[in-house]
């Protein structure tokens, strides 16, 4: 089976790594324009599509991130997995700066985003116990290891919504909830993966310790952009070794999600909800 793996670049990774063949891709979704445009190119066997989240100049602040259109665009350029690279604040004195922590969980404390495609006239609710999908994870993971990362291969990410950074009462309080990492990006991009039923996993690059460590410095914009220029051709690197090792999709939790999901009768759908979710449901809504 062919296999596209779709890459999401967070702060510091605003290009595709080691494409041949390059190609880009002006994706128009129901949901209006992605974040960039999709960069579509070959790592070996494997179709990559690359997409810069908060845009090709960083312009685009983590709650005004159109992350519908995103993960719609990659379904459409045929996506069949997602890997997101993030940079995160550690919570934790074991995850130094420099770590990549392969996520496991989360933790959702964003309020302004619009976090799902049934959110008019169509109803479905999507599991999301394992909202990480352990098999691309546990691929992420040995490519991580392959690429020479130290690697911490289970963690649970708050999201914040940002986009300023925690206050120290704040960051204490994360603490007590047993969180490992803290970032702005991964919700609601993972609840948008589940239900377009791609398989999702995060490459998390500890940059900073939030606020809380008081033997280290708070974290700023400068910390992470020089944490993350150290480590430069580790995300590549985990990116090419990931794209020859990609899992089954259908052996996913994300596989089929929506099979069950949607309870609004199909008779009872409009034709302009028809059309605008064609692209994840088809035409004939059978998926009831």
């Amino acid at each position: 089976m062919s296999y596209v793996l779709a890459v999401i670049g967070g702060s510091g990774f605003y290009a595709g790594p080691g494409l041949k063949e390059l190609e880009k891709l002006n994706t128009e979704t129901p949901y209006g324009l992605p974040s960039s445009e999709i960069i579509r190119g070959q790592l070996g066997d494997t179709t990559l599509l690359f997409l810069a989240r908060h845009g090709a100049r960083h312009q685009i602040a983590p709650h005004s991130i159109n992350y519908r259109a995103n993960v719609c665009a990659l379904k459409m350029a045929g996506a069949t997995h997602i890997l997101s690279l993030s940079a995160v604040g550690s919570m934790r004195n074991s995850m130094r700066p420099g770590d990549v922590v392969v996520v496991s969980d989360f933790i959702d404390l964003t309020r302004k985003r619009i976090n799902t495609f049934f959110d008019t006239e169509v109803v479905a609710h999507v599991s999301m116990a394992r909202p990480i999908c352990p098999d691309l994870a546990g691929a992420v993971s040995k490519a991580a290891e392959f690429a020479g990362a130290s690697v911490h291969s289970n963690g649970t990410y708050v999201c914040i919504e940002g986009p300023q950074f925690s206050t120290l009462a704040e960051s204490l309080l994360y603490r007590t909830w047993n969180v490992d990492v803290i970032g702005m990006t991964a919700m609601p991009e993972a609840k948008l993966a589940r239900e377009a039923e791609l398989p999702y996993a995060i490459a998390a690059f500890v940059t900073d310790y939030d606020c809380w460590n008081d033997t280290e410095a708070e974290v700023s914009v400068d910390l992470v952009v020089a944490t993350l220029k150290m480590n430069a051709d580790l995300a590549p690197r985990i990116v090419s070794e990931l794209a020859s090792h990609l899992p089954n999709p259908e052996t996913s939790p994300a596989y089929g999600a929506l099979k069950h999901a949607v309870i609004t009768d199909p008779n009872h759908q409009t034709p302009k909800n028809t059309q605008q979710l064609a692209w994840l449901l088809g035409t004939s809504r059978s998926r009831t």
